[in-house]
């Protein structure tokens, strides 16, 4: 399975169960993938869009690779670690980043 493919799942699981992120306001997560480009998470309304490509002004992006990406969805990744190393690059909000792992654990 792709990492898209594992993004998209999450945002049916979210969206079948909104209650983690049914008070958050409008936010664009983007999400730079070193072999595929950009993703978008958009939450609008209680519910997550995924968009390939960068449509929307994100508030916060973050840069790594897939296999990275794989870990922070399934929540096996240390993000303090891959942050202090090099491996996970954050622009914008650094709290939104904090915010969008604090998501994706809630739905482990």
């Amino acid at each position: 399975m792709t990492v898209k493919n594992e993004l998209y799942q999450l945002a049916d699981k979210i969206n079948a169960d909104p209650v983690h992120i049914k008070d958050e306001k409008n936010r664009v997560f983007q999400v730079d993938l070193e072999e595929s480009g950009p993703i978008q998470i958009f939450l609008k309304d209680g519910k997550v869009i995924v968009e390939e490509g960068a449509p929307h002004q994100s508030e916060v992006t973050l840069k790594l690779s897939e296999k990275n990406f794989s870990k922070l969805l399934k929540g096996d990744l240390n993000t303090t670690i891959a942050f202090m190393t090099g491996s996970l690059k954050v622009d914008g909000k650094m709290g939104l980043a904090l915010k969008l792992q604090e998501i994706v654990n809630n739905y482990q």
